[in-house]
């Protein structure tokens, strides 16, 4: 390798999905290339507008004016974080790629700690906040996630996962292979990286408005996480229909018992009713399940994109 190339600093591309932001997008670009102007780092900033009902489209338009190293991309709609991110992966061309949020919760002062950390060879650095400026809610959900994350990515106990994070150029790549309508960064990188770590930043509170993640959207990324990588329902349901076969057989068993001891009382309708109502609700739930895997099965073939892009400037 030439002492030219050993020198060269690595380009950073950094991928910020946006959502009701308009009054931040400004302070955040300013402090990014306040950050740059600094470490003079080869880099662009992909704004990704996920379909904002406010006026962050507008403000994006007159960021991006006259500048090379701004790319603002208008989804069609909003799709989520999730998939904004991979819009934006997809465009990137840095050696490394920097996720983040759009409100200064994730200060652009602190990238200089993910560089220095992916430098080391890691695929991917998530920062680990000295502590964490979330909500109550947020706080409950990133709970249940984290679980899930161990549970079905074998994400390593000690390892933090946030949305502040450095991947190198090989692992987004191999990301950006994944093909699915519900992707789940997370749990992606997982799949396909191999060597994950951790180093602290600092977390600072929302800058200006109320965070987006709320109960209902905490929900669905838990939901698309249950049913988009995992057969966990399927088997909880099976599980269930094991246990209520067998309590049907010792039931049944239990009857016949009582047939051959000459008990032949006619059973009452209410234990009739009670057994068909179970097994028919049971039944529904199964089918339920089956055709929620159906519907996302179909729509990963032959259905709509992961995102869509309105105008890319």
């Amino acid at each position: 390798m030439s002492a030219d190339n050993e020198n060269r600093k690595p380009m950073i591309s950094v991928v910020i999905p946006v959502y009701r932001s308009a009054t931040i997008l400004p302070k955040t670009l300013e402090r990014l290339d306040a950050f740059f102007a600094q470490h003079e780092y080869p880099h662009e900033i992909i704004f990704v507008n996920d379909g904002s009902p406010d006026d962050s489209w507008r403000v994006l338009r007159e960021l991006k004016a006259n500048r090379d190293d701004v790319i603002a991309i208008d989804l069609m709609r909003n799709y989520g974080q999730h998939s904004a991110m991979m819009c934006g992966l997809q465009e990137s061309r840095g050696d490394y790629v920097i996720t983040m949020d759009d409100d200064l919760q994730n200060p652009p002062e602190e990238i200089e700690h993910l560089v220095n950390k992916a430098e080391e060879g890691d695929d991917v650095v998530f920062g680990r906040f000295h502590q964490k400026m979330h909500g109550f809610v947020r706080r409950i959900g990133s709970r249940i996630v984290n679980w899930l994350n161990v549970k079905l990515f074998k994400k390593p106990a000690t390892l933090t996962l946030t949305n502040f994070r450095i991947i190198r150029r090989e692992a987004v790549d191999a990301a950006c292979e994944f093909r699915t309508t519900y992707p789940y960064l997370p749990g992606i990188l997982l799949m396909t990286g191999k060597t994950f770590a951790n180093v602290d930043v600092e977390h600072h509170a929302r800058a200006q408005g109320k965070s987006n993640y709320t109960g209902v959207v905490i929900a669905r990324l838990i939901w698309r996480i249950i049913f988009n990588y995992s057969a966990f329902p399927l088997r909880l349901l099976c599980g269930i229909g094991l246990v209520t076969a067998l309590a049907s057989f010792l039931v049944g068993v239990y009857f016949v018992f009582r047939k051959l001891s000459g008990d032949t009382q006619v059973p009452g309708w209410t234990s009739l009713i009670v057994l068909l109502s179970f097994y028919q609700g049971l039944t529904l739930v199964v089918l339920a399940a089956l055709g929620e895997y159906v519907v996302r099965l179909v729509n990963d073939v032959s259905g709509p994109r992961a995102y869509r892009v309105r105008q890319k400037i």
